[in-house]
């Protein structure tokens, strides 16, 4: 289905609102002229925190505040409804924008070149173009192939606290880059280590997942190789968190929202599957086709499924072609009527729901 969009956006780039929110572009599947967003940051002028993880101090006139978990989707709902978009597929609304409310528009791409042009004016900085020399001399990708995200996009970054975060653009792109920080993380003179080497680094947090162990989210997140540190500490003193997110090309994104299709959801279900196709499982919605092997809990139908979709961060590059699966969530049965179409498929969804803790996607490694 076409967009008809006439500002191009994608996962991750990022759009302000005239009352101070801003908004990351989730996903690729989207209504004509709008956007299905996930609320990042707010305002001090129309939000504030206390939570010390919250502040953001980088702009001189204005401090914005971080939203944590569900918090940004409550407070959009309850103070600016008006940003929250009817999902026809779903039946449900979500935090989203219409193109004509949109008021700035911040592309990690664009900003990647404005820095490596202005050159460094801070540590960080310094760091983050230190760590790109790195992945692009040894991965053999152009900058372009890059972007940043989060806060150094919206130039509120803090030089002594904040992380390196990068966008990496397309399929290969990302295997290639996955690939070269495997080869890193093994040499102990790279300056880059797996952030999941140790399991310290789940020292203090706190596990709400009840399926789903510290011990395989480790291995799990350890193997997608997406998360790195940056060992700074000659220059800045510190050790650096550096992501490598992966997001798709222009020329590989597919919008499947299409108001003519039906999603309904048909209970709860768990099963164990075989992992048939993983090629868009780095990204949001990582999408996985599967093959049923037994159902361990639900409705029957959950035999007939034939593809995972999940807007999960955890979950995104979790499993991968020909492994045997365990997943559990919501069973949900596609109606499509277009004659070119599937038809009527099932699918397992992951996403925030109430039972959002016990949902699981996990290779039996």
């Amino acid at each position: 289905m076409a967009n008809n969009n006439t500002i191009k956006l994608r996962d991750r780039d990022s759009v302000l609102t005239k009352e101070g929110l801003l908004f990351r572009v989730f996903g690729y599947n989207h209504p004509p002229n709008a956007y299905l967003c996930d609320a990042e940051y707010a305002s001090s002028k129309i939000f504030q925190s206390t939570d010390p993880r919250a502040p953001r101090d980088g702009k001189k006139t204005e401090r914005f505040y971080k939203f944590y978990n569900d918090e940004g989707m409550k407070f959009t709902a309850k103070n600016y409804p008006h940003y929250m978009l009817y999902h026809e597929m779903l039946g449900l609304e979500f935090v989203g924008i219409n193109e004509k409310d949109i008021q700035e528009v911040h592309k990690p791409q664009e900003r990647l070149g404005e820095l490596l042009n202005q050159g460094p004016t801070d540590e960080l900085l310094s760091a983050m173009e230190r760590t790109l020399k790195i992945a692009t001399d040894n991965s053999g990708l152009s900058t372009r192939d890059f972007g940043v995200f989060g806060s150094m996009l919206h130039a509120f970054h803090h030089p002594k606290y904040s992380d390196i975060d990068f966008t990496i653009y397309g399929k290969e792109q990302n295997t290639k880059m996955r690939q070269t920080l495997q080869e890193l993380y093994e040499d102990q003179t790279s300056g880059l280590s797996n952030e999941f080497a140790s399991d310290q680094v789940m020292d203090g947090k706190r596990w709400l997942f009840t399926n789903f162990d510290v011990k395989d989210f480790m291995w799990h997140q350890r193997r997608k190789q997406i998360y790195g540190l940056y060992d700074d500490r000659k220059n800045s003193g510190r050790v650096i968190k550096a992501e490598f997110e992966p997001v798709k090309n222009w020329e590989e994104i597919v919008n499947e929202y299409n108001d003519r299709h039906c999603i309904t959801k048909r209970g709860w279900a768990k099963i164990k599957a075989r992992v048939t196709a993983d090629d868009n499982g780095p990204f949001i919605p990582s999408v996985y086709e599967i093959e049923p092997l037994e159902v361990l809990e639900g409705p029957r139908a959950a035999g007939e499924v034939t593809r995972v979709f999940s807007y999960m961060e955890e979950f995104r590059q979790q499993v991968h072609k020909d492994e045997v699966i365990i997943v559990e969530g919501n069973l949900e049965e596609v109606q499509t009527p277009e004659p070119d179409a599937k038809g009527c498929f099932y699918q397992i969804t992951l996403t925030y729901c109430p039972r959002y803790y016990e949902q699981v996607l996990k290779t039996l490694h």
